[in-house]
């Protein structure tokens, strides 16, 4: 099963939002199938981001975090059809369009799962489903997936 992981699983692993939220993100990706783990390319871009406007990185530093990352999970690429599906999920959702990339990018991949602490825990498009992995109980899925 393929798990697509979200940004501020990211971000949190790279120490934003403190060393508690740090340790709990680096304890997650350690558990889960590096193989079946899958990072949008939307979501490192947008890591970049965080690294260099909330944590105060350098560009450089923030930049060698991405290509980490990158070196650490397979990537999922934005293709055209991921954005236009992306266009209509977020239309007929009210979603941003950039969690809407990042939902369609899952869908794209087949994932199973999206790992997202910013959208909605519950929902399910084509097939993904998103869930919050910190939330106080599992979603058995994501618990299955660890246990394997």
């Amino acid at each position: 099963m393929n798990v697509a992981v979200d940004t501020n699983i990211l971000a949190y692993a790279e120490g934003i939002n403190g060393l508690h939220n740090r340790d709990e993100a680096i304890a997650l990706l350690q558990a889960l199938p590096p193989e079946s783990t899958l990072v949008p390319v939307q979501a490192l871009g947008e890591l970049f981001t965080a690294l260099v406007r909330k944590a105060r990185k350098s560009r450089a530093e923030a930049a060698a975090a991405v290509l980490s990352w990158g070196d650490a999970f397979p990537l999922i690429e934005t293709s055209n059809e991921v954005l236009l599906a992306a266009t209509d999920l977020a239309q007929a959702h009210q979603l941003s369009l950039w969690d809407a990339v990042m939902l369609s990018a899952a869908a794209d991949a087949r994932c199973r799962l999206l790992l997202s602490e910013d959208l909605q825990d519950g929902f399910t498009w084509r097939g993904v489903t998103v869930i919050n992995p910190f939330a106080a109980r599992r979603h058995p899925l994501l618990e299955a997936l660890i246990q394997a």
